[in-house]
């Protein structure tokens, strides 16, 4: 007997009382306290307090186990539910997967079956319990900064696909956040409860990546001394993220679109396919159409991609930097710093080619950098000093005699930016954007 897991309760809810009765006592075998009802109604009016796994069935009378697991959800969302039945389909696992069932099982199964089911989810749980008691240090985590129009469109789109099962193609620039965009379109699905899991294409090489995604069977190649779920179906009803999709070989391409298709995959070396209700994430640095073009990727794998997100790069929403600047200080441990009107000017005019990423490793350069509680402009790196007259943009007639308005608005308040907001009618961060647009200094 397994003495650690003589405190696990599971609770088993089959129409079938010999059934029930079996799965006692296999169960109580291997160490575990089982219960068990043989209606859903009943085991639902008896309270589900106290148990640690559900394992129900689907075709029962009065209600089944789908609408059991919908019920259980209202009041015990943390409970792991494996549903069992003897008329497997496709279609029910689909729907059993999407209502939140851990797992999925077809009738008959043998003793060993069910006990090797049941440590699966319960080695999952105590993970997931693992991880809620570390939420702290997640909170420390990278997160999405701004309250610009740019950014609060782009949350929305998120927002708009997170829950569907449609597959989504991120593109962006470097720096900007895709990563970060796959890991909130799980976070704030259904499946937020299930797999993330992400692989670097272009880390990995191309015969390595296959096994790594589809996994492999014992002898599917030398040195394969045991069979390796890959990574598309151990995320299974969770969601799989491929970074820097481009870089994935034409062949490996074939074999993705074929599973997008279809939602069935075979090991390496094996001959049984698999259903994997996998949501597939993808992000590509390069552009995209130009691969197409070139003949470097293919379209129809391209068209699989339902959704299309586009990471905006920092340039598009500056008014954003004094905030993410603000974030990234109390996030590292230093409230007390701040940054002068003149350094962040600086850090507004600069371009960003490297975007969120690159301003997160200049701020940390410039603390290092800076003896004081307040950054100066001495103390940015060389790359931020100010742009010549020669490089600002073109100005219209329009904005010339905006500039114009700001300059003798400034100059008359002796450049106190927050009298000045007030005097033209504009908040203080509106009026810094147009002082570095305009290359405004005083003297």
């Amino acid at each position: 007997m397994d003495k650690s897991a003589v405190a696990i309760r599971i609770l088993v809810v089959d129409d079938d009382a010999v059934a029930c009765e079996f799965l006692q006592e296999v169960l109580h075998i291997a160490g575990y306290e089982v219960d068990y009802f043989t209606s859903a109604k009943e085991a639902l009016n008896n309270g589900l307090e106290g148990y640690d796994l559900l394992l129900s069935d689907i075709r029962m009378p009065e209600m089944d186990g789908l609408e059991f697991l919908r019920q259980v959800h209202k009041t015990r969302p943390e409970l792991p539910v494996v549903l069992m039945t003897a008329f497997g389909s496709l279609e029910t696992t689909m729907e059993a997967l999407r209502e939140g069932a851990w797992d999925y099982i077809s009738k008959p199964f043998s003793p060993e079956q069910i006990r090797e089911m049941v440590r699966k989810v319960l080695d999952v749980r105590k993970l997931r319990q693992l991880r809620r008691r570390g939420e702290g240090e997640m909170r420390q985590e990278p997160q999405f900064i701004g309250s610009s129009a740019v950014m609060v469109d782009f949350y929305k789109q998120i927002a708009r696909v997170a829950d569907s099962p449609a597959s989504v193609l991120i593109s962006g620039e470097s720096g900007t956040g895709k990563e970060l965009t796959a890991h909130f379109l799980h976070q704030l699905s259904a499946r937020r409860e299930k797999p993330f899991l992400a692989v670097n294409c272009g880390a990995i090489p191309e015969t390595l990546l296959e096994s790594e995604l589809f996994g492999f069977e014992r002898g599917a190649f030398t040195g394969a001394d045991h069979a390796h779920p890959g990574l598309l179906e151990t995320a299974q009803a969770g969601t799989v993220f491929l970074d820097e999709i481009t870089e994935m070989s034409s062949s490996l391409q074939g074999k993705l679109l074929r599973f997008m298709q279809s939602g069935e995959l075979r090991r390496l070396g094996g001959h049984d396919t698999k259903h994997v209700a996998t949501r597939m994430v993808a992000a590509a640095n390069r552009d995209i159409e130009k691969e197409v073009d070139a003949g470097r990727f293919r379209s129809d794998l391209l068209f699989r991609f339902v959704v299309h997100l586009h990471t905006p790069p920092l340039r598009g929403h500056k008014e954003d930097i004094p905030q993410l600047i603000e974030s990234l200080l109390l996030k590292w441990g230093y409230a007390n710093v701040r940054i002068s009107d003149e350094a962040l000017g600086f850090f507004m005019a600069y371009k960003w080619p490297g975007n969120v990423r690159e301003l997160e490793n200049v701020l940390r350069q410039t603390l290092l950098l800076s003896p004081f509680a307040l950054i100066l402009p001495e103390n940015l790196p060389e790359k931020l000093r100010p742009v010549s007259a020669a490089e600002q943009p073109l100005l219209s007639p329009l904005e010339k005699a905006e500039r114009q308005q700001i300059l003798e608005i400034m100059e008359s308040t002796a450049w106190n930016q927050s009298r000045a907001a007030q005097l033209l009618g504009i908040d203080r961060k509106t009026l810094r954007s147009r002082i570095i647009r305009y290359n405004l200094t005083g003297k």
